[in-house]
Order: structure tokens, then C-alpha cells, then sequence
């Protein structure tokens, strides 16, 4: 769990909220995500944690509390792919403090130029459940695969190999082209969906690999060229995660799919293992806007009414606080002792 002992020596007001909405944020998670296991399963999730933290678009900077509510989201699961890190890293590791000293991370250089939008790809993980098995690299494209014939990824992918119980995997987290809905932006977006599904099939093929792809992949739909993309490498991507994951429940940006070995791809037997976590239902709610306008009047950007503020606050404010997309989760199976011992069962050494 979080290290909550910053929060003896804060200001009355601001430590008793703060701790009613952890306390909130809690229940929600022990209510929604299936409880983490010693060597059973393994809690993976994808989070685009909207540009953490530069306040370039001027509504934030966070406020002390959302660095609390952040790390207590991240700390319901064992492994969490996070877009959207910005260059200057000192907030991240602000938040790795919260943490604690179990948990560590890996993350990428920023990549350059417009469309990078200086973000880096990174892991989050409990290094009690989870190791890191020394391979780490960002994706590249061959001459020959180039995207529309002269472009690489508008964002770097970033693929980790990793281990957890008997499972081992590599973990490749993208952002990938935004773009639009339609005309060449679109086509774009649905170009760099086809080719990391390509390289990465390529390359489980030739490895014998099992491959993850999760992340900010910016499907549109499930019944999109976006999605049909994604599918044609071969990946699954199981029907409990087809679900919407930005805030107001009509994107299907992020996804997490599968390219694995037989037999090694097994969901949690949780009643729930798999779903979005509504972090909103707990902290940030519409009948909070006045209390944050309150405390962040220096903000100029709240609007002079107070139907317009709770649309401000709910629409974008609380968006910068923590984000504009959920996290998206799966429970999977990492202990196959039983099967494994069935296997060389009456075999001779």
C-alpha cells in the first residue's frame, strides 16, 4: 500500500478531505479489483495518465492529493503500463515515493519532435510479484515497414521482457497516432496499429514469445478498421476487455491484447477479472467543484458561473487532476505448477 505519513503534517482541512476520499477511493478499488495474490495471479493494468505532470495546458498543476489518489490506483495493481509521462521525470518520482520502496519502474527517453509530444512509456510494477528479465528496448521499424512509406511511430513503443510466478512475457506499451476518424489522419492511426501488430506477431512467431500489447492504441470502436487492424496479426483480445475507457464511456482507446503460447494465456478465476476501474465514482465528483474552486483560484481558467465551474470541473479540471482515460485491467494466471508437474508425469528422467 501507499506511504500516507506526508499526510500528518498537512493543513487540517486539506488532510481530512484528502483522507475521506482515500478512504472512499479504497472501498472502490476493494469493491471492484479482485484482491492481489502472493503467486495465483497477476493484476495487470493500462493507464494514460494525462501529461504527467507539466501543466502546459495551464488547468493544474496536480494538486498535492491526486499524487495520493494516483499512487493508491496504481498500488491495487502488481504491473502498470503508463503513457503520457512527461520529460521533466521529478513529479513521477514524487509519485514512486508514495510507492514505496517495493515498487520500481522502467521508463523510456522522451521521444523528440511534434508528434513525441515529449512523452515517455513506462512500466510500474511491485518488485515483490514482478521481475524484470533484462531485455528492454524501443521499437524501431525496418526500412521495409515503414508508416505511409517514410514514417516510424509517431511514439516510440516500448517492449519489456518480464516474469511473474511461472509466466513469462513480453510487455510492449504504445501511444499511438491520434490522428482522426476519418480521411489521412485516420488511415495513419489505423497504418500504426497494423504494423506494431505485424512486428510484434513477427516476432513471437520467431521467438516463441508470449506478447502483450496494451496501452493507448486509440481504437475507435470495436467494429473499426482500427480494431480489425490490431486482430489480423493475430492478437485476442478477450471480450471482457472490449469495453470503453475514457471518462465519459463512448472511446475505446486502450486495449490490452494477447499473442501467447498455448495453453499459457488463462484468466484470474475472480467472478470479475477483467474491467475499467471509475476512479470518479470516489474522488473528483461534480458536487466537489466548488471546493476545488476554492482552493485553486489562481487557476484563470475556472468560468465566472456555477453551472459552467461544475462543467469546467468535470469536463476538463479533474481531467488534469488524474486523467481523461481510466485505467484498464486483467487478472491472469501465473501459477501453472499443477499443470507442469501433470506434464512430466510417468516421464523418465
Amino acid at each position: 500500500m501507499p506511504f500516507y505519513s506526508q499526510l500528518k503534517f498537512w493543513r487540517t482541512a486539506d488532510r481530512s478531505r484528502t483522507i475521506d476520499n482515500l478512504l472512499a477511493l479504497r472501498k472502490s478499488l476493494q469493491s471492484s479489483i479482485p484482491r492481489r495474490t502472493l503467486v495465483d495471479t497477476l493484476l495487470l493494468a493500462t493507464w494514460n495518465l494525462r501529461d504527467f505532470d507539466s501543466n502546459k495546458f495551464k488547468h493544474g498543476p496536480r494538486l498535492p492529493e491526486s499524487f495520493f489518489y494516483i499512487a493508491e490506483v496504481i498500488s491495487a495493481f502488481d504491473l502498470v503500463a503508463l503513457q503520457e509521462v512527461n520529460r521533466n521525470l521529478a513529479p513521477f518520482k514524487k509519485l514512486m515515493h508514495i510507492l514505496g520502496n517495493n515498487w520500481s519502474y522502467i521508463t523510456t527517453d522522451v521521444t523528440e519532435g511534434r508528434s513525441g509530444n515529449g512523452e515517455r512509456m513506462t512500466f510500474v510494477y511491485d518488485t515483490r510479484k514482478v521481475w524484470f528479465e533484462k531485455m528492454a528496448g524501443e521499437i524501431v521499424l525496418p526500412k521495409s515497414a515503414l508508416i505511409e512509406g517514410n514514417e516510424q511511430f509517431a511514439r516510440s513503443p516500448y517492449i519489456v521482457s518480464f516474469q511473474s510466478g511461472w509466466f513469462k512475457f513480453n510487455l510492449c506499451t504504445v501511444h499511438l497516432y491520434y490522428g482522426s476518424t476519418s480521411g489521412t489522419a485516420y488511415q495513419r492511426r489505423v497504418a500504426e496499429i497494423a504494423e506494431i501488430g505485424k512486428f510484434l506477431a513477427k516476432r513471437a512467431a520467431r521467438e516463441n514469445l508470449n506478447v502483450i500489447l496494451l496501452g493507448d492504441l486509440n481504437i475507435v470502436k470495436p467494429d473499426d478498421d482500427t480494431m480489425t487492424a490490431l486482430k489480423k496479426s493475430g492478437f485476442i483480445v478477450p471480450e471482457s476487455l472490449v469495453l470503453p475507457t475514457n471518462m465519459l464511456a463512448n472511446r475505446y482507446y486502450d486495449q490490452i491484447a494477447f499473442l501467447c503460447k498455448d495453453d499459457e494465456l488463462e484468466l484470474g478465476d475472480s467472478d470479475q477479472n477483467a474491467g475499467v476501474f471509475n476512479l470518479f465514482n470516489s474522488i473528483y465528483r461534480p458536487g466537489d467543484t466548488e471546493i476545488y474552486h476554492k482552493i485553486t483560484t489562481r487557476n484563470a481558467q475556472w468560468p465566472g458561473t456555477a453551472e459552467a465551474r461544475t462543467a469546467y470541473f468535470r469536463e476538463k479540471w479533474r481531467t488534469w487532476q488524474m486523467s481523461d482515460h481510466l485505467p484498464l485491467w486483467i487478472e491472469l494466471k501465473i501459477n501453472f505448477a499443477d499443470k507442469y508437474l501433470k506434464h512430466i508425469q510417468g516421464k523418465r528422467g
